[in-house]
């Protein structure tokens, strides 16, 4: 069993035909070394996670490609929503190079087990 953990928005696991990769844990001040660039698509399972923020709440996107024989042979895409963590305040650039501060939604972290 592999354990991944990992505090970025968004993140993309491919389970590959020889086994599963282990990704360590990481966060943003980090490089993701582990990213993976492209995926062996003679049978893979592709799987992104993310979450929109919205009003009140948050939205969980959970998108999986499965890849067999190099064709994409199903793709499945399932959201929930979620309860929004609220705002914290963060300093900011604008477009002009300024720096203010400003509210910024909260992001969920990602704890994720493969099997």
């Amino acid at each position: 069993m592999s354990k991944i953990i990992t505090k970025v928005k968004k993140i993309q696991i491919t389970l590959m035909f020889l086994g599963l990769m282990s990704l360590t844990a990481c966060n943003e001040s980090e490089s993701n070394q582990d990213e993976v660039e492209s995926v062996d698509k003679k049978s893979a399972i592709e799987t992104e996670l993310s979450v929109k923020h919205i009003d009140t709440a948050d939205v969980l996107i959970t998108k999986h490609k499965i890849w067999k024989n190099n064709k994409l042979f199903k793709e499945i895409v399932k959201t929930d929503t979620i309860p929004s963590l609220g705002d914290t305040l963060q300093i900011v650039e604008d477009e002009a190079g300024d720096e203010h501060q400003a509210k910024v939604k909260k992001d969920y972290e990602f704890y994720i087990t493969v099997q």
